[in-house]
């Protein structure tokens, strides 16, 4: 596991910032460690440590408690780093990036007093409901999203949130139009470099009356919002009409690209794809082509107007996108791994020291260190058994140290039709030269983990 280490916390935060960090980070630790009666060994950039599985009948996160039972998967590993907040720690690359969205918002779109029109949030707590995270957003309950091979669950009603869109309906219930919210989220996923099972995302949403979305438009006293009769297309939701949903869609592509050119440069070319989320018809994606290849950089749409009017905002319609901070930091600096956003090393974290937000930095490769890999082989038990699971297990396993998971070969055996996985590890340290030996430590950890924990046969 990685963990800030004292001194250089102090360097690059503020005193109630890395006091907080600190805490919370080594809390959480602590805490999981200490309640866990199945503990594994893992090692870290430090060394050979002690890591736990999280199977106890309660666990407190961030001061409070949390009833534990068969939805609880959450490992310390990913409780430590609850509470580090990466966004909000001056001069991290995240950092930017939140700020230079959060001060274009601010110049780009202003009250009639001149005061800034979007409300910012980067410190909302990361544990939510159920409810706030599928529920509200109008996910259906047998959505795969919901599946426990993909999240993170404190309890079969908690968990850690899984995009930053959990806190739409509380944000519109207190009143607010215009918003953005940033934070950590957390998904179980594979592991590769440009994968991490905690990351962070920007949410925005602009809700319009209608006065102020056909304010501009000849004869928009005469034009609605809503229409009583209307039925759901391709171009719209059955409660809009077409007028209202074209402006919205034009106003929210428009927001989005002076965004993007605002962080890329002018000349940059994009394109929409239309494409499906559950809380947005219709929706889009947007790519940009940078170097040569076209990246998809955030999704967004026209909000369901069920999930406004649930919140309080019947009289309103209104936009909402969503983009991942760590997505355009790679791009925008040139950072190869996303690994590397939690690297305690000066060399990397200095890099990004600059004499203003908007200053332009490329990313310097600190020396890389080769890699080691190790193939695993196993029976899979006859149900039950997700990728996630494994990869899950490597994290707390192998921490840092794992750049990379690849399922290598799957086989059935002809008679028992029984399935084995084949997976190939790529140990790589970022700061220095792993040995065999050491990795050999770990990888028989995870060997044995997968066999006590997940049901799987070694073939090793």
């Amino acid at each position: 596991m990685r963990m800030y280490h004292r001194c250089c916390l102090q360097l690059f935060l503020p005193e109630s910032g890395y006091k907080r960090c600190l805490y919370y980070c080594n809390r959480a630790k602590r805490q999981a460690v200490a309640q866990s009666p199945l503990s594994l060994r893992f090692f870290s950039s430090d060394g050979l440590i002690s890591q736990s599985m999280v199977k106890q009948n309660s666990m407190k996160v961030v001061g409070q408690t949390y009833d534990c039972d068969e939805y609880t998967n959450v490992t310390p590993k990913i409780l430590s780093k609850v509470g580090c907040n990466l966004h909000n720690r001056p001069h991290h690359p995240l950092w930017l990036i939140k700020e230079r969205i959060k001060t274009h918002f601010y110049s780009a779109y202003t009250g009639r007093h001149g005061n800034p029109l979007f409300s910012v949030f980067d410190n909302l707590n990361p544990i939510v409901t159920v409810e706030q995270n599928f529920d509200s957003l109008l996910i259906p309950k047998d959505h795969p999203s919901r599946n426990k091979g993909d999240n993170y669950y404190l309890n079969q009603n908690t968990m850690l949130r899984a995009h930053t869109s959990a806190h739409q309906t509380e944000l519109i219930r207190s009143g607010l139009d215009a918003f953005l919210a940033v934070g950590d989220v957390y998904r179980r996923d594979e592991i590769d470099a440009c994968h991490y099972p905690v990351f962070h995302q920007m949410e925005g949403v602009r809700l319009f009356s209608n006065h102020e979305l056909f304010a501009r438009v000849t004869n928009g006293e005469e034009l609605s919002l809503f229409e009583k009769t209307g039925r759901r297309s391709p171009q719209k939701q059955e409660a809009h009409t077409l007028e209202a949903v074209k402006l919205l869609e034009f106003n929210l592509k428009q927001t989005l690209t002076r965004l993007v050119r605002h962080l890329f440069g002018a000349e940059l070319e994009i394109r929409w794809v239309e494409c499906y989320f559950p809380f947005t018809h219709p929706s889009f994606e947007m790519e940009v082509l940078f170097q040569g290849r076209w990246l998809e950089v955030l999704g967004c749409g026209v909000m369901e107007q069920e999930i406004v009017q649930s919140a309080g905002a019947k009289d309103k319609v209104g936009w909402a996108f969503g983009l991942g901070l760590e997505r355009l930091a790679m791009v925008l600096y040139d950072i190869p791994d996303i690994r590397i956003f939690w690297s305690e090393d000066e060399r990397f974290l200095k890099q990004f020291h600059l004499p203003s937000i908007e200053h332009p930095v490329t990313f310097q490769v600190l020396s890389k260190f080769p890699p080691l890999l190790n193939d695993i082989s196993f029976w899979l038990p006859t149900k039950g058994y997700t990728d996630n699971d494994f990869f899950d297990l490597v994290r707390s396993i192998g921490g840092d140290l794992v750049e990379k998971v690849d399922l290598v070969d799957k086989f059935t055996h002809p008679k028992t039709k029984r399935m084995s996985h084949c997976y190939r590890i790529t140990y790589r340290h970022m700061e220095r030269t792993l040995t065999q030996d050491e990795v050999r430590i770990v990888h028989q950890a995870i060997e044995q983990a997968a066999e006590q924990q997940l049901g799987v046969k070694g073939r090793y």
